[in-house]
């Protein structure tokens, strides 16, 4: 693989943020449930959900998302705001990217996007192109297997009954086989899941120790805040409504702080 630094870990992040789209629903909500039928609940639900033979209602809405570079003191040295159409049609979920800065994309913005997918696509251990959600498959079997999950209680996300739980990765530390691996290793958090549907409603992840890339040679990732936060648009049809993240690492020997923000709006029916 060919990474140049820290910044491809957070390449997937952005992607994500953009791509994140729909899920059918496959089972509804039970009382007493324990937190690993309640993990095993959504992970089914999300599997079912990239299947596009379950979805028949085609979306199309508006993403903004900005991303801030910071210099040592705090202050904004480089921003950027894209402008996307995201359409979901038949299961699979495309972006096109609009604006840059408020003016058309070059071609280097277009080559950039193209890159990011291919770099997510590596860390996620995937060669092949996807056209479908990565953020509706990253919740499968593999991933979870390699996290603890602690039911903290429920609570009310977006006026839905969800239930609050914690996780951490599991010791000793799973194998590590991709780039993606060696960071699950040092991300825990918390998810929001919905208690009727089993979608993920929210989710906050955050980094527990230092990544190195190519051990630190290269760069590293030093911390991470990220939330995610997904609303149920119509029945069957949950989207990553909201998102933010705060980024801190190096590349090379230059420290690297960067600050992310997506917003999706103007939900549409497309006939």
């Amino acid at each position: 693989m060919n990474f140049a630094g820290p910044q491809k870990l957070l390449s997937i992040f952005l992607l994500l943020g953009v791509l994140s789209g729909t899920a059918a629903i496959n089972s509804r909500g039970q009382s007493a449930l324990d937190v690993n039928q309640i993990i095993q609940k959504a992970v089914n639900c999300s599997q079912a959900s990239s299947k596009p033979e379950d979805a028949n209602t085609a979306y199309t809405y508006t993403k903004v998302t900005l991303t801030e570079e910071l210099d040592s003191a705090g202050r904004v040295k480089d921003q950027k705001e894209k402008v996307y159409q995201i359409s979901f049609k038949q299961g699979l979920t495309q972006a096109k990217l609009l604006q840059v800065n408020g003016r058309p994309p070059a071609n280097a913005d277009a080559k950039q996007q193209a890159e990011n997918e291919s770099n997510a696509r590596q860390m996620l251990g995937k060669g092949k192109p996807q056209t479908g959600d990565m953020a509706d498959r990253l919740l499968t079997p593999e991933l979870v297997a390699r996290f603890d999950f602690t039911l903290i209680g429920q609570t009310n996300i977006n006026g839905r009954l969800a239930y609050q739980i914690d996780f951490q990765p599991k010791s000793p530390e799973p194998p590590v086989h991709h780039m993606i691996d060696r960071f699950l290793n040092r991300v825990s958090g918390t998810l929001w899941i919905d208690a009727a549907e089993f979608e993920i409603a929210r989710a906050d992840l955050r980094l527990s120790s230092e990544v190195n890339v190519l051990g630190g040679v290269i760069g590293s990732l030093k911390k991470l805040a990220y939330t995610m936060t997904r609303t149920r648009i119509a029945e069957g049809i949950w989207l990553n409504t909201s998102s933010s993240g705060d980024f801190e690492g190096r590349k090379l020997i230059d420290s690297m702080r960067i600050k992310t923000k997506s917003l999706a709006k103007n939900f549409r029916l497309l006939s």
